[in-house]
């Protein structure tokens, strides 16, 4: 009966313990660090150059509201809004946070 019977080998717990708990860690720590440069950096760059650009907006400007409406700015106000005219003598106020893209001409270069 003793063949089938193994003496069992006590290890010990420190060992094993510490380094399989941290070890357990860096795959979660690697895929946060892999998330943070593929998703979180870029995004954060987009929306700081979005917010570059609402803040730059001048008078006579062309912008794209969320909504999908196009129009020109004929007014600034020192709070978050715009004068936005969208038709031939139709001025709507905008918040700034509404306005999707600003377009600018590009300076023709005559050569």
């Amino acid at each position: 009966m003793d063949l089938f019977v193994s003496t069992a080998h006590a290890q010990t717990a420190s060992n094993t313990a510490a380094g399989s708990g941290f070890m357990q860690f860096v795959p979660l720590i690697l895929i946060f660090g892999v998330m943070y440069f593929l998703l979180i950096l870029p995004q954060q760059k987009k929306l700081k150059k979005h917010r570059e650009k609402i803040d730059s907006i001048v008078k006579g400007d062309q912008i794209i509201l969320q909504s999908g409406v196009l129009g020109q700015v004929t007014r600034l106000n020192d709070t978050n809004e715009v004068e936005v005219e969208i038709a031939k003598e139709v001025r709507v106020r905008v918040l700034k946070a509404m306005i999707a893209d600003v377009i600018r001409p590009e300076p023709v270069n005559k050569n």
